[in-house]
C-alpha cells in the first residue's frame, strides 16, 4: 500500500502482546486461505512510503470493525526484535515476510535469507532469533521456537527440478528457522501464479535425517 491508504484501528485478542496500530488495512485485503478460511488467516501488508510490514493474525472483520488475534509492525530499517516474550503475527515473535520463499526470488535463481517453516509440536522454550513460544510441553525431543536447521552440505540436489534446486540452495546456505505451530516441515512461501507445483512436492524427498541443527547460543540481538 502507499500513502493514500487510511489506516484503521483493530481489536486484538492478544492486545498485551500486539502493536496497537493503527494498521493500513484495504478492503480487499488478502487473507491467507481466502476470505472464508478457517486457518490462521495472516495478513501481510508492505507500506511503501513508510517503509513499514504491518503483519496481522486471524484478521477478521466483524461488527463493522477489524478484528485480529495478534498483530505486529516492523519498521524495514530497523534490525529491532519484539520485546522478550512477545509474540507477533507468528507464535515464534518474529516477522512473516522476510522467511517466506518468494517467486521473484526463484526466477532469478537465488534466495538469499532463511526460510520460515512450521512443525505441529513445539518446546516450551524460544532461542534467538524467536522472542516467544506457544507450548506447554518440557520434552526436550520436541524443537524450540526460532531453531535453525540447515541442509547438509552433501546432500545431492541435481536431479531436483528448478525451483526445488533454487530453494534447496538456499536450504544449505541459511537454513529454516522453527517459526510456528502448525503441519511438520511446512515452508511458508508468497502466492504466485508462477508456482510450479509438481516441481515444489518433491522436495517432500527430503527428509528430517537431511539436516543438522545450527547452534546459535553465541548471537545475542
Amino acid at each position: 500500500v502507499g500513502a493514500g491508504q487510511k489506516k484503521s484501528k483493530v481489536k486484538f485478542g492478544y492486545s498485551a502482546e500486539s502493536d496497537k496500530g493503527p494498521y493500513p488495512i484495504p478492503w480487499k485485503v488478502k487473507i491467507e486461505g481466502g476470505k472464508n478460511a478457517t486457518g490462521d488467516r495472516h495478513a501481510i501488508i508492505v507500506h511503501r512510503d513508510e517503509c513499514k510490514l504491518y503483519e496481522l493474525y486471524n484478521l477478521r472483520h466483524k461488527d463493522g470493525r477489524w478484528r485480529a488475534g495478534s498483530g505486529a509492525i516492523w519498521d524495514l530499517n530497523s534490525n529491532k526484535l519484539r520485546p522478550k516474550g512477545w509474540t507477533s503475527a507468528d507464535a515464534a515473535g518474529l516477522p512473516i515476510l522476510p522467511g517466506l520463499a518468494r517467486f521473484s526470488e526463484v526466477r532469478r535463481g537465488v534466495i538469499d535469507h532463511a526460510l520460515r517453516f512450521t512443525v505441529s509440536e513445539t518446546r516450551a522454550k524460544f532461542i534467538y532469533p524467536a522472542r516467544h513460544y506457544a507450548s506447554d510441553s518440557n520434552n526436550n525431543n520436541l524443537p524450540p521456537m526460532g531453531l535453525r536447521l540447515r541442509l547438509q552440505k552433501s546432500f545431492r540436489i541435481k536431479s531436483f527440478p528448478k525451483q526445488a534446486r533454487v530453494v534447496l540452495k538456499a536450504l544449505k546456505r541459511y537454513g529454516m528457522i522453527v517459526a510456528d505451530n502448525g503441519s511438520d516441515w511446512y515452508i511458508g512461501g508468497a502466492p504466485n501464479a508462477h508456482w510450479n507445483n509438481d516441481a515444489l512436492h518433491k522436495l517432500g524427498d527430503v527428509t528430517g535425517s537431511h539436516f543438522v541443527v545450527v547452534d546459535t547460543s553465541d548471537l545475542r540481538p
